[in-house]
């Protein structure tokens, strides 16, 4: 956890650094270092989004999407902002779109899975091909006239921007935002009330990750403000959002650590006849009805890995082969062999085979 805070606290200050270029200088100064701002925020972007691909355990799909798309959105920014024509500013236009607009989709995703909101596999390729029709009717400008009227490009203060005359369907993308930030609330609060989520803490984070984009939004569309607030705040955001999904992993991994102690002394308190049974050779061991009956009830309350485990057994698969087939530790097998031999009432991997050959013999006769 400490590991997690210096991480914050180093990004923490980087950011408080860009935040500090755009607020201490006067206004001729400030949109001249504009350009300068936005490559900041570009290339910490991409240094983010690469550590985000080597530490996310198991490779998050969704983290990498949505570092990637923040990485995407400030480039266009940057690019927007030393655009020396028209075309160039909106080719950077569209590819600040590009981000922009597949970003909610991610993060409602990642939410939907940090609060353990059930969801059917196709709802991801439903968003994006949406988000794929909202982008191109975004980067229709200078080709079409249906999201912007007009566009001219102009530089102030060694800054490029574009100015715009906003067209019959550029309102979709304040209802493309709304639905998203609906939705994204709605899971929280879903998630709060069905305690699928581990504390009020982490709920209140990540709709505060939710607000600040919405919000910072809303300002720009409200004030005229020569820098975009977003290439931070998608920053702040996906960062409140990698911060709930470290500590909540975190949290399983001490629970489940937990959970193996208490099965492995329960089990060591529980040993009755097994004791005796180690010690003898399994030829030794009588195997009475009682054993078979407990043996066979014991397979229905199996669970789905000891199940597998238990019949990569039966087939004389070694353990090597089923630590490569299930991709578990040594430690993992031994934690469900453990459990697998206590709830059969065997000792070993020969006894299981000399029990499941004995019942097969029974049911032959």
């Amino acid at each position: 956890m400490s590991k997690i805070k210096k991480r914050f606290a180093s990004i923490s200050f980087l950011l408080f650094s860009i935040f500090s270029l755009t607020g201490c200088n006067s206004v001729g100064d400030k949109n001249g270092s504009i350009s300068i701002i936005y490559a900041a925020t570009a290339v910490l972007s991409l240094i983010l989004w690469i550590g985000c691909i080597f530490s996310v355990r198991k490779k998050r799909i969704w983290f990498i999407l949505l570092f990637a798309f923040v990485f995407i959105v400030n480039s266009g920014y940057t690019l927007l902002a030393v655009s020396s024509n028209l075309q160039m500013a909106l080719w950077a236009n569209r590819i600040s779109y590009l981000g922009s607009v597949f970003l909610p989709p991610t993060m409602l995703m990642i939410i939907l899975n940090v609060t353990n909101t059930p969801y059917k596999r196709c709802l991801s390729r439903i968003l994006f091909c949406f988000a794929l029709i909202v982008f191109l009717i975004a980067a229709s400008p200078g080709i079409l006239t249906i999201y912007y009227k007009e566009v001219s490009f102009k530089v102030i203060d060694g800054a490029s921007t574009l100015v715009k005359v906003y067209g019959p369907l550029h309102p979709l993308y304040l209802a493309y935002l709304l639905g998203y930030f609906i939705a994204m609330v709605t899971v929280i609060i879903r998630a709060k009330l069905k305690k699928t989520i581990e504390a009020s803490s982490h709920a209140i984070i990540l709709a505060i990750a939710v607000f600040v984009n919405i919000g910072v939004w809303f300002i720009e569309q409200l004030v005229n403000i020569d820098f975009e607030m977003l290439s931070v705040s998608y920053i702040i955001s996906e960062l409140f959002l990698l911060g709930v999904h470290l500590v909540m992993n975190e949290n399983q991994r001490l629970r489940e650590i937990v959970k193996q102690v208490e099965a492995v002394n329960t089990y060591s308190e529980n040993k009755t006849t097994s004791d005796i049974m180690l010690k003898n050779p399994i030829e030794s061991i009588s195997i009475t009805p009682e054993k078979i009956e407990f043996f066979i009830t014991g397979l229905k309350s199996l669970t789905p890995t000891e199940k597998a485990i238990y019949e990569a057994h039966l087939a004389r698969v070694t353990s090597k082969e089923i630590m490569a087939n299930m991709k578990i530790k040594e430690s993992t097998l031994k934690y469900h062999n453990r459990n697998l031999y206590g709830k059969l009432g065997v000792t070993s991997r020969k006894e299981l085979l000399e029990f499941n050959k004995h019942i097969k013999s029974i049911k032959n006769i």
